[in-house]
Formats: structure tokens, C-alpha cells, sequence
């Protein structure tokens, strides 16, 4: 997941989500003032790990 975060001089910052980076970026091309762009990880515990 991406995420573009956009900073406003005095208002809320508002948080915009894309699936593709491709999406994200076209996008932040077109976002006016001060913004963030940024890839979004999970990390999951891995559950195929055996201990013996």
C-alpha cells in the first residue's frame, strides 16, 4: 500500500491510499503543497517456522 500524506498551512493534513505505486506517484505529480510519499510495509510473524 501506498500512502501520500499532505501537509495545508493552516489545515488538516490529509492522508490519501493507493494499492500501486504507479497510482501513487501519477497522483503526487497533481497534489498541490507540502506532501510525503511512502510505501507502506506489514510484516507478518512467519508461520511455517518449526522448532524441533
Amino acid at each position: 500500500m501506498w500512502v501520500i500524506t499532505v501537509f495545508s498551512e493552516g489545515k488538516c493534513s490529509n492522508m490519501f491510499e493507493f494499492d500501486t505505486e504507479s497510482e501513487a506517484k501519477d497522483a503526487f505529480r497533481n497534489i498541490q503543497g507540502f506532501k510525503i510519499l511512502t510505501e507502506m510495509v506489514y510484516l507478518e510473524p512467519c508461520s511455517s517456522l518449526v522448532t524441533v
